[in-house]
């Protein structure tokens, strides 16, 4: 087991049980880990996966590499094959059944997620949405911890869907692995902005691994799907070379 300042190993692999020191905000007081302190200003450390508090420090719980997001944001980004809730993240769920006032949705985690039928844009006791057994619905967690049922939501704090709902029926949906999608998703990365140039389409990523996709034919559907699941290993340049073959086939 190692304690090392969290500084020096950003990026590199940590492994189960070392602790990262975190750097003191004040030369009188240590960094605080809970909500801003009203004597001495401190900032607030956000303890993502793979991590959890150890005092004022932080101790690693899952191998891989450690990731940092300003302003306190530490996150350790590991190769997971199932995916456990976390509140505000955007999944696609598949409604496995409908039981009084909610649907239960499998979202490939240990247990499934309930999701009211009024946790939708405009829906009212006489105005349902139409959601069936099979459905896709993307949609946001609002209750996720290991002592309660996950619970989600497609609407947003002010009532608006904001792109979440049921997702049509004729595109296609696949798994991935949850680095990828971490890695399609960062706002650095341009592999979603450089396919659509190739190929135009609709496309929805989930949280949870599962990717859908539609774009103009069901060929370049499930060329689109190939792609994005042989970016997990290409390197830039070779993902812009067979970008650039496939641009040149289309035209």
């Amino acid at each position: 087991m190692l304690s090392v300042p969290v500084q020096d190993v950003l990026g590199e692999v940590v492994l189960p049980g070392d602790v990262l020191l975190l750097p003191a905000q004040a030369a009188d007081a240590p960094l605080s880990l809970s909500v801003a302190s009203s004597v001495t200003k401190r900032m607030r450390v956000v303890c993502g996966p793979g991590l959890t508090r150890q005092g004022e420090d932080l101790q690693v719980t899952k191998c891989g590499l450690l990731r940092h997001r300003e302003p306190a944001v530490y996150w350790v980004d590991s190769h997971q094959k199932r995916y456990v809730p976390v509140k505000g993240d955007h999944v696609i769920g598949i409604v496995t059944m409908k039981s009084g006032d909610l649907f239960k949705l499998d979202v490939a985690g240990s247990d499934q997620a309930s999701l009211s039928f009024l946790a939708f844009e405009g829906a009212t006791k006489k105005n349902r949405p139409n959601v069936k057994v099979g459905d896709l619905v993307y949609g946001q967690f609002i209750v996720a911890n290991k002592d309660m049922e996950p619970e989600l939501a497609c609407i947003d704090g002010s009532g608006k869907a904001n792109g979440m709902g049921v997702i049509g029926q004729d595109g296609f949906m696949f798994k991935v692995s949850l680095g990828l999608v971490r890695k399609l998703l960062t706002p650095q990365n341009d592999i979603i902005q450089e396919l659509m140039n190739v190929f135009p389409m609709e496309l929805v990523i989930g949280m949870n691994g599962r990717i859908w996709i539609k774009a103009k034919t069901i060929q370049q559907t499930l060329i689109v799907a190939n792609i994005l699941e042989a970016c997990e290993y290409l390197t830039t340049a070779q993902r812009k070379q067979v970008f650039a073959k496939f641009s040149d086939n289309v035209q």
